[in-house]
């Protein structure tokens, strides 16, 4: 692995673990419910309309606003941070071999 791959899986990684939730909150999905007016807030609404009245329990909407209110589990913060330091090792790499880094 190379540095710049390595560099790259670092931030994958720590984007991933502390990006993912931030962007939650800022999006709606709070601790304390889904924020008026936000985004989240649309999608909730889009979500009910669509369910007939209510969000339907495990969808994308209602898996968020979990999330967001909850927090992630140990296990899925390690596999969000996994899966984004691959992410962040392959793309480092493709860019590295084409010369656009």
């Amino acid at each position: 692995m190379t540095l710049f791959a390595a560099i790259g899986a670092v931030a994958g990684g720590l984007g991933a673990l502390v990006v993912a939730p931030a962007a939650l909150t800022a999006v709606g999905f709070t601790s304390a419910g889904i924020a008026a007016g936000s985004c989240a807030a649309s999608l909730m609404s889009s979500a009910a309309a669509a369910g007939g009245g209510g969000v339907a329990a495990g969808s994308v909407v209602a898996v968020l606003q979990s999330v967001g209110a909850a927090g992630v589990s140990a296990a899925t913060a390690v596999a969000s941070s996994a899966v984004g330091a691959a992410a962040g090792a392959v793309l480092s790499a493709v860019a590295n071999s084409t010369g656009t880094t």
